[in-house]
This record gives C-alpha cells, sequence and structure tokens, in this order.
C-alpha cells in the first residue's frame, strides 16, 4: 500500500500490520469500513483512491463494510468545507444512495461470504436515537476544546466562516458509526481521506473509552494532479463515476489526457498492474509515455465499465484523434 501510494498516515501501522497478519494465520479477516454520505447521485474519481484500498483489502483476504451515510448526510461533514452544505430531503438522499452505491458492485464482491462486502447504511442506527439519552451515554466522552482542535471546525473557524452547531455534531455522530460497527458487525478498521484523520481518531477513542476496543484508523493522502489541482475535478466539471453522467468514452479519455508526471503515480493507484510494469510504462521516452497513458486508460475503464467497452472506445477515438485518443483540448466532459 505505501509503494502505490494509498498510505498517508495510521493510527497504530505496526499494530494494524501485526492485526492483519494474525488474521492470515487464523482466517479471521480484518473488518474494515470506508464511508460515502450521499450528497450527489454519484460519486466522483477522487473517490477511487479509497474505493481502491478496500479492493486491495478484499483480496489479500479480508472484509470490505461499504457505510453510506443516509443519517450523516442530514448534518453535513463541514470537512473542508466554507460553507453548510446544502439540506436534502429524505427522498433526495434515497435517491443519491441508490446512485453511489451502483459503483461499489463493480470494484468490491458482495455476498454473504466470510470476506464477501456488505453495504450499510447509518440511518438505520442514528435515526432512532433519543437526544438525552445519547447526551448522558455518550456526549461526556468528547470535550470542545478536542473538538475545537480538529482540521475541521479548526481551519473554518480560522477563517472566520460560520460553523453551525448541526455541524459542529458531526464528527460525535462518525465516531459513534465507528463503535456501532464494531459492535454490530466487528469493525476493526476505518478508512479515509487524510481531511478524516480527527473524526477517525474520536471514534478510536470512543470505541477505547465505552468498549476497551482495539480500534485502527487509515487515511489516504489527499491527491493532486500535476497542475496542482484535486483529483476529479477539472475546469469543466466533476469526472463522475456513473455512466448517466459520463460517458466510458469521456471517461477513458479523462485518464488518457493526465499529464506526463502523473503517470506514474496514477498507474500505482488507480489500476493494478505489477508495479515492475509500472515502472517501465512510467519511464517510457519522449512521445512513448502516449503508449503508457492508454494502458491507463485502458485498465481504469475496465475496472469501472468492463472491457466490453474497450472496443467502442477505440473506434470513436480513432475516427477523432486519428487512433491517438488524445484531444488537443484535454479532458472535456459532455455538455
Amino acid at each position: 500500500m505505501v509503494q502505490r501510494g494509498f498510505y498517508n498516515q495510521c493510527t497504530d501501522l505496526a499494530g494494524l500490520d501485526a492485526k492483519m497478519a494474525d488474521a492470515e494465520k487464523t482466517g479471521q479477516p480484518v473488518v474494515a469500513y470506508l464511508g460515502f454520505d450521499a450528497t450527489a447521485s454519484s460519486l466522483h474519481v477522487g473517490s477511487l483512491l479509497q474505493i481502491m484500498i478496500l479492493r486491495h483489502l478484499q483480496k489479500s483476504g479480508h472484509k470490505p463494510v461499504v457505510l453510506v451515510g443516509g443519517g450523516t448526510t442530514k448534518i453535513g461533514d463541514p470537512s473542508g468545507k466554507d460553507e453548510s452544505r446544502k439540506m436534502l430531503s429524505e427522498d433526495d438522499i434515497q435517491a443519491n444512495i441508490d446512485g453511489i452505491s451502483q459503483v461499489f458492485r463493480k470494484f468490491l464482491q458482495f455476498g454473504d461470504g466470510p470476506t464477501d462486502a456488505i453495504l450499510v447504511n447509518n440511518d438505520d442506527w442514528l435515526s432512532g436515537l433519543q437526544y438525552l439519552q445519547f447526551l448522558r451515554d455518550y456526549g461526556r466522552y468528547f470535550t470542545i476544546n478536542r473538538m475545537l482542535s480538529f482540521d475541521s471546525v479548526r481551519l473554518r473557524l480560522e477563517r472566520e466562516q460560520p460553523l453551525t452547531f448541526l455541524e459542529f455534531n458531526y464528527q460525535i455522530l462518525q465516531a459513534y458509526d465507528f463503535v456501532e460497527l464494531h459492535r454490530r458487525i466487528g469493525v476493526q478498521l476505518q478508512i479515509g481521506g487524510s481531511d478524516q484523520w480527527g473524526n477517525i481518531v474520536n471514534g478510536i477513542e470512543l470505541g477505547r473509552r465505552m468498549d476497551q476496543a482495539e480500534l485502527f484508523g487509515l487515511t489516504a493522502p489527499l491527491i493532486t494532479k500535476a497542475d496542482g489541482t484535486k483529483m476529479g475535478k477539472t475546469a469543466s466539471g466533476a469526472v463522475w463515476l456513473n455512466e448517466d453522467l459520463l460517458s466510458p468514452y469521456d471517461y477513458w479519455q479523462f485518464w488518457r489526457n493526465c499529464d506526463d508526471a502523473d503517470v506514474a503515480k496514477f498507474l500505482k493507484i488507480f489500476t493494478e498492474l505489477p508495479l515492475e510494469e509500472v515502472e517501465r510504462l512510467s519511464s517510457l521516452p519522449g512521445k512513448e509515455i502516449n503508449n503508457a497513458k492508454e494502458v491507463l486508460a485502458d485498465e481504469a475503464t475496465t475496472l469501472l465499465h468492463g472491457a466490453d467497452k474497450l472496443p467502442e472506445i477505440k473506434a470513436t477515438a480513432a475516427s477523432l484523434f486519428g487512433g491517438g485518443g488524445l484531444s488537443d483540448e484535454g479532458y472535456v466532459p459532455p455538455p
């Protein structure tokens, strides 16, 4: 994971490594979860890094849990935001859950087996909480001093942007999610982006204080492109994962038209090619690097949309760009 660029920081890397080694010996998988709030009808390509971590964990014999935030979406995660998220109706949230859930089955194997992935919705336990009882049982484990120290809150306040009491409670509910998942299905590891570090640590500390649970947190780095912009966003819009928002051809073009400096990084993270092959491809000189970009586009598109889409994509690229598939204007999403 470190070599491929998935690792940012871990609450106890040596302990997690030992836990996974024990799991390999005993045949008892480590159960790891990754959560997404239902703020849009599709995830974008920037979410793929964390999904790929779950995929690698499953292929290594561990059990992925995908959490959709039907409950936490009603509040809105303030991490990395200068203003409150738009309040969504119950119907909008459910429609978004239906939309984002499509992509997980393309990268993970779901079922009833010991390492099969499962999908859970935190609305199942959050919506039934009684406010006073929840404050008595859990609120005493959180201090305002500590909550103010985490980036999701501190940076917002430093920018003198309003932070509502509703959003301030988000980190408590995400911490509770971790504890609830540990109790329900034995989750031991939470995965998230680097901006989720504080929320993850809160959950680990809550589990230790309440249940003496041994829990772990692992964050992935924020992936940026060579031009410094966030992965998944372009000047023209988001690179969506759902086919109804972005065609397989336009998705392929996004990867085919990446910057030369991004080829090695993207091959490591967004394909499953051996690292030796990644090294060979990313070292191709001059215009030959375009061959590596085409391999990247083929591999990434196959993972999301299937290899059967490639012949049509290649035919379209050949008709438009003489076989190279490279637009002079770079990636342009459909209108």
